[in-house]
């Protein structure tokens, strides 16, 4: 069970982050996810790192 230091803890760091929910066709989440974890990622990381690279390609044109 979590104590109250640590749930206020959590509490800030949560609010530092941003939040922005991703809604996906149907079925794709899955897919999405399977291929996030064979690249050695978790689905949060994979995306942010899709949209880094493409916003680094968007910065050189």
């Amino acid at each position: 069970m979590a104590t109250k230091a640590h749930l206020e803890g959590n509490k800030r760091y949560l609010e530092k982050l941003d939040h922005y929910t991703i809604r996906f066709p149907g079925g794709s989440k899955e897919k999405i996810m399977q291929h996030a974890k064979e690249s050695g990622k978790s689905l949060n990381a994979y995306i942010i790192g899709l949209i880094e690279a493409d916003m680094g390609k968007l910065s050189e044109e």
